[in-house]
Order: structure tokens, then C-alpha cells, then sequence
């Protein structure tokens, strides 16, 4: 039985509860991190000791990093969906992964500190005028390249779509301003279909 510890609505635990639903794998998950705290104690450090979420933990096998969990699971469970054989294909693919985990996720996670878990008459409008610009920057990238292809992963739903979603959702569900950004929004439109998107990632934001 595979162990995903992590709350459920941390968007990078999202990413490995969706990535297991997907492959329709049994796990268990247990609550660590915000409300629940528990990253500070041995035993959570001895797992992972970065003291924070997610971790995989298979048997004595552990792994933390929400975007190589994704890679393994698909990689040994879904190697006919999620994970392609083709070399290229799967370094395009791989390349969009490190992209959001270094240049969307440091913003997406400003954003959730200074603008939804901030009381409106705590918030400094000139951060978050910065932090927004930011990310609309940046998934204008997203857009673009979704303009001639049905998903970020290619034609066909893959594991970018997967580590990439769960922080569109943060953006396209709160009340803000925001660019319209079409080919983002219809690639969005076409996750919410799939039930375990639906069962993992569109939940309370908090």
C-alpha cells in the first residue's frame, strides 16, 4: 500500500492524489502540514527532512518532491498513459514539470500567502499588484503554447497537465481581476471533465 503524506488541499499534494486516482492506484493519505502541523516531528523529519509536503512512502522506499512523485508514479504505473516511451517526447514533457516547479510555483505560493490567507485589510496592494503580474506573465507562456496543442503534455493528457492544474485552479477560483487567457481556459474546462480532477483538486482553497 502506498502512503501519501500531506493534506488534501495542498496543491502539490493534489498533484499526487490526482496522479494516483488517474491511475486508479490504491493508497492511503494522512494529514501533515498546515492545521494538522506534525512536519516538525521525527518522525515526518526522518521521511523528510525539508519539513514539508508531500511525501511518498512505499514500503522502506521514501520520496519527496511533488513533481518526481508524479514522474515515478507514472513512470512504473502508467507507462500506456501517463508516461511516454518516446525519449523526446517525454524530455518535452519533463521540461514544462521543471518549468512550473521553479518559475510558476514560487509566485502561485506568494500569492496564496499575501492575498488568501491574508485578511483583505491586512493586504499590501502594491505585492500583490507585482505577484499577479507575475503569474499572468507567465501563464501567457502557458496559453501560447497551448494555442497548437489540446494539452500541455501534447495532444494527449499527461503528467505537465498534472503538475501544472492544481495551481491554475488556485488562480482561475478566487475573486480577482484576471487577463483572458482562452487557450488556458479551454485546457482548464477540459480537466474539470475528468472525475478524478474533479474528486481531488476542486475543493475548498485555503
Amino acid at each position: 500500500m502506498l502512503t501519501v503524506w500531506g493534506r488534501k488541499n495542498s496543491s502539490n499534494v493534489k498533484k499526487v492524489l490526482w496522479c494516483l486516482e488517474e491511475l486508479n492506484i490504491p493508497y492511503q493519505q494522512i494529514d501533515v502540514g498546515g492545521k494538522f502541523g506534525k512536519l516538525n516531528e521525527p518522525e515526518y523529519l526522518h521521511m523528510n527532512p525539508n519539513a514539508v509536503i508531500p511525501c511518498l512512502q512505499e514500503d522502506d522506499f521514501i520520496l519527496w518532491e511533488s513533481n518526481a512523485i508524479v514522474r515515478y508514479l507514472a513512470a512504473k504505473f502508467g507507462k500506456d498513459s501517463l508516461y511516454p516511451a518516446d525519449l523526446r517526447e517525454r524530455a518535452s514533457i519533463e521540461k514544462w514539470m521543471d518549468w512550473v516547479g521553479c518559475n510558476l510555483f514560487p509566485p502561485i505560493k506568494q500569492f496564496m500567502i499575501n492575498f488568501v490567507r491574508t485578511p483583505e485589510d491586512q493586504r499590501d496592494p502594491k505585492i500583490l499588484t507585482q505577484i499577479l503580474g507575475e503569474i499572468e506573465k507567465l501563464l501567457k507562456i502557458v496559453d501560447d503554447t497551448l494555442n497548437h496543442q489540446q494539452y500541455l503534455s501534447g495532444e494527449k493528457f499527461g503528467m505537465v497537465d498534472i503538475a501544472l492544474a492544481p495551481l491554475v485552479y488556485l488562480w482561475l477560483n478566487v475573486e480577482i481581476e484576471r487577463p483572458s487567457l482562452p487557450n488556458l481556459e479551454r485546457w482548464y474546462q477540459l480537466l474539470t471533465k475528468r472525475p478524478a480532477f474533479q474528486k481531488i483538486v476542486m475543493i475548498e482553497i485555503n
